[in-house]
């Protein structure tokens, strides 16, 4: 599958200089899916020089050229659609209509920082000497690294790539093992964009000193990473030792409230499609379901309904709405937060087991658990899997409580048609996007990113770009010249 890809180094595929390579296995048949470069310490300096050297040029590049670059490049990725979603669902498992709907997403990013880059605005500050003149102006923060999580192979880079080409920077991209597929092809489309060798590079291999490598150099000036919570403190570590600008986009875990005033089977309606969305691994999903008492009843009946009907499966298969975990430990990890929920007082409304339908791969059945408690594991662990784990509020100030009790602060939801209260509501949630009865929030039109041990940065929106740009104060006096006019 991966024959025609492989390390990108100063825009040649390359294979790893000792031959070396790492499986890639399909979370669907359990069965090697092909293999890619464990990238070596000569591989990965190699990749820091060209990307260095390929950088000073691309800074220099005016913000119209790069943003055609970045414009053929979406329109690249919309004319691959059906190829590129193809690679996404063999490599995850998700369902067809997903990896389509991501590719297109990707292909976003790429239009909006074509045009973002060309309005990355500076300051003119008002001097209080009459000879003197104050301006701020932003310039590219120089070799950026993104790190990318297996959730969404394609988008997630996407978001890093697209901001830092459309700032003045070129990248290393270390897409995940598990799904390293898309972002070649991502790579192949910027080649034939038209982007200059070297700006953009791929490394795969053994991540952790692999991005020990290359986070320790001091090459590398911005480090951009979309992972778990322990990851991300990790790569933050590493990254204090050089002082490098960082964007943390970390682990969630999205609280829903949903109260009285709001028809119940179309907020469990609504909330259960996105729930199962690529098996519960989003890192947005909403995943604690705080529910008014007098309607709890009704909601747990249809979130149960619409959960009946999904269809587990290969994402390539026809009919198929949720595919499998990405591998046996996300299994093993979500069997144990319901049992743990169960052992807790918890209800088993759905599900509960191991999908035996499948011979092969690690499909979990869609799970709704009721009246749990806040001391289940489920509520205070991110479970990213398709579980559903439902409880009840009587009062404003307890459902705060509860959505707050958490050190995630990612993403939040509220249902209601009372616009005080939604206002009310979103003031006092701790979390960087708040969706009021809505659920979809990715959009690259608007600024995607989380408080607290959720990370901090922002990708898309008008702000997504200056995670990748430094501000540059002057302050210049005006010196009397010897002509005399």
């Amino acid at each position: 599958m991966y024959k025609d890809f492989g390390l990108l180094i100063s825009g040649k595929w390359q294979s790893a200089s000792n031959q070396e390579v790492i499986s890639v296995v399909s979370p669907v048949t359990e069965q090697l899916i092909g293999t890619i470069p464990a990238a070596t310490r000569d591989d990965i300096e190699r990749t820091l020089v060209n990307c260095q050297q390929a950088g000073v040029e691309w800074k220099k590049t005016s913000a119209w050229s790069r943003a055609a670059v970045l414009r053929r490049t979406a329109d690249l990725i919309r004319s691959h659609v059906d190829e590129i979603a193809k690679i996404i669902s063999t490599e995850t498992g998700k369902p067809l209509v997903e990896a389509k709907a991501e590719a297109g997403a990707s292909a976003d990013q790429f239009e909006w920082y074509s045009e973002e880059g060309k309005r990355a605005y500076g300051q003119i500050i008002p001097a209080r000497l009459p000879d003197e003149r104050l301006s701020v102006i932003y310039q590219p923060v120089g070799p950026c690294l993104a790190l990318s999580a297996w959730n969404f192979p394609l988008l997630l880079p996407a978001r890093k790539i697209a901001a830092a080409l459309a700032a003045g920077c070129p990248v290393i991209s270390c897409p995940a093992s598990e799904a390293p597929g898309s972002c070649f092809a991502l790579g192949q489309v910027l080649i034939d964009a038209g982007l200059p060798a070297g700006v953009f590079s791929i490394l795969t291999g053994d991540p952790n000193p692999m991005v020990r490598d290359l986070i320790s150099s001091p090459i590398i000036r911005k480090v951009s990473l979309t992972g778990s919570v322990p990851i991300g403190k990790e790569i933050l570590r590493q990254c204090a030792e050089g002082i490098k600008k960082v964007t943390m986009e970390l682990g969630g875990h999205a609280p829903v409230i949903v109260y009285p005033d709001f028809d119940p089977i179309s907020a469990a309606k609504k909330l259960a499609t996105t729930k199962f969305r690529n098996c519960g691994q989003v890192c947005i999903s909403p995943s604690r379901f705080y529910v008014h008492r007098s309607i709890i009843k009704p909601f747990a009946e249809a979130f149960v309904e619409v959960a009946k009907n999904l269809k587990t499966g290969s994402g390539l298969d026809e009919g198929v709405t949720t595919g499998p975990l990405i591998r046996e430990k996300s299994l093993k990890n979500a069997l144990s937060l319901i049992a743990d929920a169960q052992v807790k007082g918890a209800e088993l409304l759905l599900g509960g087991n191991r999908d035996t339908s499948h011979k092969t791969g690690y499909f979990l059945e869609p799970t709704v658990l009721a009246n749990v408690p806040s001391n289940a594991r489920i509520m205070i662990e991110e479970p990213f899997a398709p579980v559903a784990p439902i409880a009840s509020f009587d009062r404003f100030e307890e459902a705060i409580k509860l959505a707050n009790s958490t050190p995630f602060g990612l993403a939040s939801y509220v249902f209601t048609h009372d616009s005080a209260l939604a206002e009310q509501t979103t003031q006092a949630l701790e979390s960087g996007m708040v969706g009021i009865n809505e659920t979809l929030l990715g959009t690259a039109e608007a600024p995607f990113g989380g408080i607290k041990e959720s990370g901090f940065g922002r990708e898309g929106g008008s702000l997504g770009i200056f995670d990748y740009l430094v501000p540059k104060y002057i302050r210049h006096h005006l010196a009397k010249g010897s002509v005399d006019v």
